[in-house]
């Protein structure tokens, strides 16, 4: 009898182990990992330039392809090229809402935009325009700043089902400045195209009207961080990316040589992998 229940053992487990070679790793590893289901099969994106893909690859126009959210370049690895690997009912239903030069102001029609797409993912990164701005005195104030997001977010409150909403941090402009001051190109590009004079005026000095002026642009930017941080959290269906962006130390290599101000290629590959990460499914 022992011998006879030894038998059986060995059998099936040959017959279990026979099974597993022939279906192959990849069929076994899918077996054992049930795939997910709650990657989106709609996406959109709402921002600015950085969003738009401006001077990713080419001079002063948009390149939608190279955006770090929509974006279909393979080498931006974008959050839809990651998502679409995971979900391919994703492809071809991806919208880039963002418009060059929006501010915050905008947010809210981008989203009534998002809801009547019915996108069930939406990424925003909005706000540098609203710290970029000809003279420290046009800044868009905070308050202002909050109830223009959260107008924003009721918006897409709105959308039923609620979609997953992930809110990426304003890039730290002081970090900016001090990549790019000492460059002359550099220099040379944020006089010549009046780009974001709030911190980048007068680069080279250290008088302490300028050093308190790009302090203040920075505490604004920080500022609107933590508006964002705080109107996200009151929604469940909302994540912050908890400061990724404003902390990535992004080198003047990851600039558009055109205007030393918004990410080219690798930039906006960076900005894809430091969001994705801290996004709804960094591990994937």
């Amino acid at each position: 009898m022992r011998r006879q229940r030894a038998a059986a053992f060995v059998a099936t487990f040959v017959a279990v182990l026979m099974a597993l070679v022939a279906a192959g790793p990849a069929e076994a590893a899918r077996k054992a990992t049930p795939a997910s289901t709650d990657h989106p099969r709609s996406m959109s994106s709402l921002g600015d330039s950085i969003t738009r893909g401006f001077n990713a690859s080419g001079w002063f126009s948009d390149w939608p392809d190279r955006s770090w959210s929509t974006g279909t370049n393979t080498t931006v690895k974008s959050h839809y090229k990651r998502l679409v690997a995971l979900n391919g009912r994703l492809k071809g239903n991806a919208y880039n809402n963002a418009r060059s030069g929006a501010k915050m102001r905008e947010l809210p029609g981008q989203a009534t935009t998002s809801v009547s797409q019915g996108a069930q993912y939406v990424t925003i990164l909005m706000g540098a325009n609203d710290a970029c701005t000809a003279t420290e005195s046009q800044m868009t104030p905070v308050a202002t700043f909050q109830t223009q997001f959260r107008t924003a977010m009721e918006t897409l409150a709105t959308q039923t089902p609620q979609p997953k909403v992930l809110v990426a941090s304003i890039p730290n402009l002081m970090r900016l400045y001090k990549v790019g001051k000492n460059s002359s190109s550099a220099r040379a590009a944020w006089s010549a195209y009046d780009i974001c004079q709030s911190m980048l005026a007068r680069p080279l000095s250290t008088d302490q009207a300028d050093v308190d002026r790009r302090a203040r642009v920075r505490d604004r930017v920080k500022a609107y961080n933590a508006r964002l941080a705080e109107v996200c959290g009151t929604y469940t269906f909302c994540k912050y990316d908890g400061g990724a962006v404003f902390g990535y130390p992004f080198t003047l290599s990851q600039l558009s040589g055109w205007d030393y101000f918004h990410p080219n290629t690798s930039g906006q590959a960076a900005l894809s992998q430091v969001t994705y990460q801290a996004g709804y499914w960094p591990t994937q």
